[in-house]
């Protein structure tokens, strides 16, 4: 991937709130979710309830997609990007305050949410295999895939 194509991917995720990612539940059934995020460049950072649905599917299979896309008032302006990437949780009390920074820094509502116990909340971080970017300022259903 060349230098404006990752600057274009970054900036997407850079500039987008929410995400959709999808799990494997246990029986197998995918299941997607929306949720908030982070990011450190091509790194994805996101937090849930240990005990939700999300986090058990995770333990289960680390294996996600995902999709965040740009607002677009017309088909012509349709960018976003879809990711093949593995979870890993979160567990170095370095990387959690550098994540912490980085929720707080995005979504200062976030504040006023932080439980008094860290263990009511588990963070993962993101790593893309496979990157699709979507361009239709291309042409119709332009994509290019990029594999890391």
């Amino acid at each position: 991937m060349d230098k404006a194509k990752r600057a274009q991917i970054v900036s997407i995720i850079d500039d987008v709130n929410d995400m959709t990612v999808a799990t494997l539940r246990p029986d197998l059934y995918p299941q997607a979710t929306t949720v908030s995020y982070v990011n450190d460049g091509l790194t994805i950072y996101f937090g849930t309830s240990p005990d939700s649905q999300k986090a058990k599917n995770l333990a289960w299979n680390n294996k996600v997609s995902l999709t965040i896309d740009r607002p677009y008032e017309t088909w012509n302006e349709i960018e976003g990007v879809s990711m093949g990437a593995e979870v890993s949780p979160v567990t170095d009390a370095a990387e959690v305050r550098k994540v912490g920074e980085l929720m707080l820094g995005k979504f200062p509502q976030l504040a006023s949410f932080v439980p008094d116990d860290a263990s009511t909340l588990a963070l993962f971080r993101v790593e893309p295999k496979f990157i699709s970017l979507l361009d239709y300022s291309q042409g119709f259903g332009h994509t290019e895939l990029f594999t890391l």
